[in-house]
């Protein structure tokens, strides 16, 4: 399966370095969006997955600790590199200890962003990798024993529904199409035609929501499917 390269949000007023950062991130093959003020900033790191953000402090209209603290409240975790003119401790301290994962003073070269990019990314990877549960609201997910667990009730999956659970988890809170799950759960022969994935999709449903007030996996109609808890 073709490996996608890491989607990347940059938030910085000053144009020309924004431009200099894109062009940069995109001959290493990296997707990348950009918001040239705080709000347009704070609105796309919540909205969107991203895999790793690029946040200027100073901005207009909201600044990078305001962002970043936003970001940190939802419960967010990706990966934050901080741009700052300022290079005084304080400043990095500020920042860090709001949730910042890196900090970078200006002016810097390119090549040490890409590397501070590189590192975060290769640590967020290792991160995934070694951990062993999932979690959705009250819904925890044991990789190790392939056990799922919902408001202390333990739920009995085949296979095929853990696997399903495990990548919608994987995914909270973004929608997926019936394509891309197919892709990932079954393989490219399997025959999107048929309404097999709805059938395990709705098998799956019943076993994790019934019983409970709050519903995790929703049907949004015409697109796809999506495991949010609010």
């Amino acid at each position: 399966m073709k490996e996608t390269k890491a989607k990347i949000l940059i938030v910085e007023d000053e144009k020309k370095i924004s431009a200099v950062l894109r062009k940069g991130l995109e001959e290493e093959k990296y997707s990348v969006d950009d918001a040239f003020d705080g709000e347009k900033g704070e609105q796309l790191a919540l909205k969107n997955k991203y895999d790793l953000i690029i946040l200027d402090i100073m901005l207009p209209k909201k600044d990078g600790i305001q962002i970043l603290s936003a970001i940190r409240s939802s419960n967010i975790e990706v990966p934050v590199l901080m741009l700052t003119a300022k290079g005084t401790v304080e400043d990095r301290v500020k920042g860090l200890d709001t949730g910042a994962d890196d900090y970078l003073v200006k002016p810097f070269a390119i090549t040490e962003l890409l590397a501070r990019v590189r590192s975060l990314l290769r640590r967020k990877k290792d991160a995934e990798k070694s951990a062993t549960t999932l979690t959705i609201a009250d819904l925890t997910l044991d990789l190790v024993a392939r056990k799922v667990i919902r408001g202390g009730k333990v739920i009995d999956l085949t296979s095929k529904e853990f696997s399903l659970l495990e990548y919608f988890i994987r995914n909270k809170n973004k929608t997926l199409n019936r394509s891309t799950i197919t892709e990932h759960i079954w393989n490219y022969n399997f025959d999107t035609g048929t309404n097999i994935i709805d059938v395990y999709i709705n098998h799956l449903r019943t076993k994790i929501d019934g019983g409970f007030t709050v519903k995790l996996l929703h049907t949004i109609r015409g697109v796809g499917y999506v495991l949010k808890d609010q």
